[in-house]
C-alpha cells in the first residue's frame, strides 16, 4: 500500500461531508498541489457518489463536469407537486434545501428538500428516508417538523417541513448579548427536545450549533428548533427505513469537534443515546466560553487518527479555566458577548457549571448523565439554587444550598435560636430548681444529636430510620416550652422527601396537616410527587384524603392543568355538582386561549361530561377545536376526537357528534371505546333513532363489563377515565332506560 494511502482516507472522509462546492476548495487546500493525491481522493468520491449503481454509465471524470450535471435540477420558479420553489436557502452533499409556497390546500411558507440529480445512490436515498422518517415521528415545539413528502417528476425524493427562519443558537446568543442565565434556559429547550427524539427511539448523532436554529415563538420568545436529523440512528428496536444502509467501519459519523469518544473510536454498532449527551456537553461548553472543548482545526492538521485520539483520551480543560486563560482581546471579546464583566463570569461559571459541563463529557459514558432531562434537570437545579447531581455531594454540601435557598428562614431560625438561647440563659439564673434548667439544657443537646443523626441518615438514603429519628426529634420538641415547638423547616423538606421516595403516601395527609406550611408547595419539584400520592389515594378508594390534598394543592399552584384533572373526576364521582361547576368555570377562565392540545383535550373534556356545566359552551368548543386541528400529529388523536365529539353533542350538532365519535370508537382503548358509544347513543335518541342509540349503549355496556374493571376493584391509573365513562354511560341509560347508575364514592 503506497505510504499516502492513510492520508487519502483520512481526506475523503472529510471531504464527503462537504458540498460539491466546498469539496474543491478543501481539495486545493488539502492537496496542496500534489496532483496525484487529488486525482485519487476525486475517484473515491466519484465511487462513493455512484454506490449501488455501477451497472449505469460512468459519472462524468471531474468535479467540474459533476457540478454541471448536478446544477440542471430545480430551480426557484419550478413547481414540485403543490409547491413552487421561491429560493434555495441551503445544500449539503446530497441533497437541496429550497424555501417554496405551498398552493393548496393552505398557502404557506414551507422548506422543500430533495436530493441533487444524479446523487440517488441507495445509501443516499435510504439516508434520505432515515431523515424523513425520523421528524416524522417528532412532536416538540423544538424539533422540526414534517408536513408531507413525495417524489420529483424524475423519481428524486422529496420532503417538505417547518420553515425555520433562525439562526444558530451560538450566534442568536452573541448577537443579542444573552447572559449566562437565558443561555442555560435555552440549553434546557435544546436538551427536552433531544429526549423528545430519545424516547422516539432516535439518536441525533450531529448536535452542533448550526443544527440548532433559534427563531421566535408565538409570544415573541426565543425558541430552539433542532435539525437535520440525516445521520440519525434508531435504537430500542425503532425501524426509520426498510432500505438497508451500511456503514464503513472505518468512516467518521458526525462532526469531529462534537462528536463522542465512542464515535470517535468507530465504535458505530455500540453508539446510544449518551452520544448526545456528549454532543450537549460540547454546545453547553461552546455556550459558556464560545469554544469546543478541543480545537479541531488544529487537530486536523495532526491528522485524523490524532483527533480521534485526543477525543477518546485527553481530558478538556473547565470552561472557567479556559476563560481565564484567555488572551485579553479574546476574553474582552466574550465578555461584550455575555454582557458582563469577564471575571464576575469567570467566577460564576467556577463550581457547579463545571461540574455539570464535565460530567456531561466524561470519557466514559456510564459516568455521564444518562439521559438528556437528566442534564436538563440539573441545569433548571442550578438555575434555582438547588442541589445539583454532577458530583457526588456531602450532607454538609445539600445543607449550605438548602441556607442558600432559604436565607430568610434560615436567618428566622438563627434569630429564633439566639434568642431561645438568651432566654434560656436568663431563665436558668432565677430558677428555683436547678435541676429543671439542667433538663432543659440536657433536652436542648439530645434534638441536636437527634436531628444531626437524621441528617446524616437521610443523606445516606436510609429513609425509615431518618425519619424515625427526626419524628423522635419532634418528640421531644414538645417537651420544651412554646417558644421552641416550631418545627424547622430543613425537618419538614426531608420528612416530606422521605414519604414521597419509599411510597408511604398515607402518612403525607397528617403530616401535612400537623407540620408542613403552605411555602413548601410552591416549591419546584414537590408538586409530581404529590400528584402520585393523590393517585395512590384515589386507587385506594380514600376520596376524601385525595379530595382534600388536591385542594390544597391547587390553592398553591391553581394554574396547574393536571390538578383539575383530578378534582373534576373526583367531584362528579362524589356527586359534587356546584364544586364541579365552580371548577369548570375557573378552567374557562385560566384555559380557553391555550395552544397545547393536549391541556385543551383535557380542560375541553373536564368542562363537557356533564350536561351542564354553567360555562358558555363556545369557548369550551374553541379548546376542543385545538386539540384536534393542533393535535393532529400525536398518538392521542383518536382521544381529541372523540372530546370533538362531546363539544358536537353538547352544542346540540347530534349528526356531527355522531360522526366524529364514529371515527374515535374505532380505538382499542376500552375508555375511548366506551365514552364514544355513549356519546352516539345519546346523539341517536336526539335524532329520535331508537334503534340506533338502544345498540350505540349496548356497545357501550359490553365495553365497560368486558374492558372496564367493577367497582370497589383496583381502579389503575386510568381512574379519571373510568368516572368520566360511567358517568356518560349513566347519562346515556337515564335517557335510553330511565336508570340512573348509582354513586360509588362516598
Amino acid at each position: 500500500m503506497p505510504n499516502n494511502c492513510k492520508g487519502e482516507v483520512e481526506l475523503f472522509t472529510e471531504a464527503i461531508k462537504l458540498s460539491t462546492e466546498e469539496r474543491i476548495s478543501f481539495l486545493d487546500r488539502a492537496c496542496d498541489g500534489n496532483q496525484d493525491l487529488r486525482r485519487s481522493i476525486e475517484k473515491l468520491l466519484r465511487d462513493h457518489d455512484r454506490a449501488g449503481e455501477f451497472m449505469e454509465e460512468p459519472l462524468p471524470g471531474s468535479i467540474n463536469e459533476l457540478r454541471t450535471k448536478i446544477s440542471a435540477g430545480e430551480k426557484p420558479g419550478d413547481r414540485i407537486g403543490r409547491y413552487k420553489l421561491l429560493q434555495q436557502i441551503g445544500e449539503g452533499g446530497c441533497g437541496i434545501v429550497f424555501l417554496a409556497e405551498q398552493q393548496e390546500p393552505v398557502r404557506r411558507r414551507v422548506a422543500l428538500k430533495v436530493i441533487k440529480p444524479g446523487m440517488d445512490t441507495r445509501s443516499v436515498i435510504a439516508r434520505f428516508e432515515v431523515e424523513r422518517q425520523a421528524l416524522a415521528l417528532m412532536d416538540h415545539p423544538s424539533i422540526t417538523r414534517v408536513f408531507d413528502a413525495g417524489a420529483t417528476e424524475s423519481g428524486r425524493p422529496y420532503f417538505v417541513m417547518e420553515l425555520v427562519d433562525g439562526v444558530r443558537i451560538t450566534d442568536y446568543c452573541d448577537q443579542h448579548a444573552l447572559p449566562t442565565s437565558h443561555r442555560l434556559e435555552l440549553f434546557v429547550q435544546v436538551c427536552l427536545a433531544i429526549q423528545h427524539a430519545h424516547q422516539k427511539g432516535i439518536v441525533h448523532r450531529d448536535i452542533k450549533p448550526s443544527n440548532i436554529l433559534v427563531t421566535a415563538g408565538p409570544d415573541g420568545k426565543p425558541v430552539p428548533k433542532v435539525i437535520d436529523f440525516g445521520i440519525a440512528k434508531a435504537i430500542g428496536g425503532q425501524r426509520l427505513t426498510e432500505k438497508t444502509i451500511i456503514t464503513a467501519a472505518e468512516l467518521v459519523i458526525g462532526t469531529p469537534a462534537y462528536m463522542s469518544p465512542e464515535q470517535a473510536a468507530l465504535q458505530i454498532t455500540d453508539v446510544d443515546t449518551r452520544t448526545d449527551i456528549y454532543s450537549l456537553g460540547v454546545l453547553l461548553y461552546e455556550l459558556l466560553t464560545g469554544t469546543t472543548p478541543f480545537d479541531t482545526r488544529e487537530l486536523l492538521k495532526a491528522g485524523l487518527d490524532e483527533l480521534r485520539r485526543v477525543i477518546r483520551e485527553q481530558e478538556p480543560v473547565r470552561p472557567s479555566t479556559r476563560l481565564s486563560t484567555m488572551v485579553a482581546a479574546a476574553r474582552a471579546n466574550f465578555a461584550t458577548h455575555h454582557g458582563a464583566e469577564a471575571p464576575g463570569l469567570i467566577r460564576e461559571m467556577r463550581g457547579e457549571l463545571d461540574w455539570i459541563v464535565m460530567k456531561a463529557l466524561e470519557k466514559d459514558r456510564a459516568r455521564r448523565y444518562a439521559t438528556a432531562n437528566g442534564l436538563a434537570m440539573d441545569v433548571k437545579r442550578y438555575r434555582s439554587g438547588r442541589a445539583i447531581e454532577a458530583r457526588s455531594p456531602s450532607a454538609a454540601y445539600k445543607f449550605r444550598k438548602l441556607v442558600a435557598r432559604n436565607k430568610i428562614a434560615f436567618s428566622g431560625v438563627a434569630l429564633v435560636f439566639i434568642f431561645l438561647v438568651a432566654s434560656l440563659i436568663t431563665t436558668t439564673r432565677w430558677l428555683i430548681s436547678e435541676r429543671g434548667a439542667r433538663e432543659q439544657l440536657r433536652l436542648q443537646k439530645e434534638i441536636s444529636t437527634v436531628d444531626e443523626q437524621g441528617y446524616e441518615l437521610f443523606f445516606r438514603c436510609r429513609f425509615s430510620e431518618a425519619e424515625a429519628m427526626l419524628v423522635h426529634g419532634l418528640g421531644l420538641r414538645r417537651q420544651l416550652s412554646k417558644g421552641e415547638l416550631a418545627t424547622p423547616l430543613f425537618n419538614q423538606v426531608i420528612l416530606l422527601q422521605s414519604f414521597v421516595t419509599e411510597k408511604r403516601y398515607d402518612k403525607i395527609k397528617p403530616f401535612f396537616d400537623e407540620f408542613v406550611d403552605e411555602s413548601v408547595l410552591t416549591k419546584p419539584g414537590y408538586l409530581p410527587p404529590l400528584e402520585s400520592a393523590i393517585d395512590y389515594l384515589i386507587q385506594d378508594h380514600r376520596w376524601d384524603e385525595a379530595d382534600s390534598l388536591a385542594a390544597r394543592l391547587h390553592r398553591a399552584a391553581p394554574d396547574d392543568s393536571n390538578l383539575y384533572h383530578m378534582l373534576v373526576p373526583m367531584r362528579i364521582e362524589r356527586n359534587d355538582i356546584e364544586g364541579y361547576r365552580v371548577l369548570c368555570r375557573e378552567i374557562v377562565s385560566r384555559f380557553s386561549n391555550t395552544t397545547d392540545p393536549s391541556v385543551a383535550d383535557k380542560m375541553a373534556k373536564d368542562c363537557l361530561v356533564l350536561p351542564s356545566s354553567g360555562v358558555d359552551l363556545k369557548l369550551v368548543a374553541a379548546m376542543a377545536d385545538v386539540a384536534v386541528t393542533r393535535g393532529s400529529n400525536s398518538g392521542a388523536f383518536l382521544h381529541f376526537q372523540c372530546c370533538k365529539a362531546l363539544a358536537e353533542l353538547r352544542q346540540g350538532h347530534y349528526e356531527q357528534a355522531t360522526n366524529w365519535a364514529s371515527i374515535a370508537a374505532r380505538s382499542d382503548y376500552p375508555y375511548l371505546k366506551a365514552d364514544s358509544s355513549a356519546i352516539k347513543a345519546i346523539s341517536f335518541f336526539k335524532l329520535s333513532r331508537p334503534d340506533d342509540a338502544r345498540a350505540a349503549l349496548n356497545d357501550c355496556d359490553r365495553v365497560m363489563d368486558a374492558s372496564v374493571p367493577r367497582f370497589p376493584n383496583e381502579l389503575g391509573d386510568d381512574w379519571r377515565d373510568w368516572i368520566i365513562a360511567h358517568a356518560l354511560q349513566s347519562e346515556a341509560k337515564q335517557m335510553i332506560d330511565g336508570e340512573l347508575l348509582p354513586q360509588r364514592a362516598q
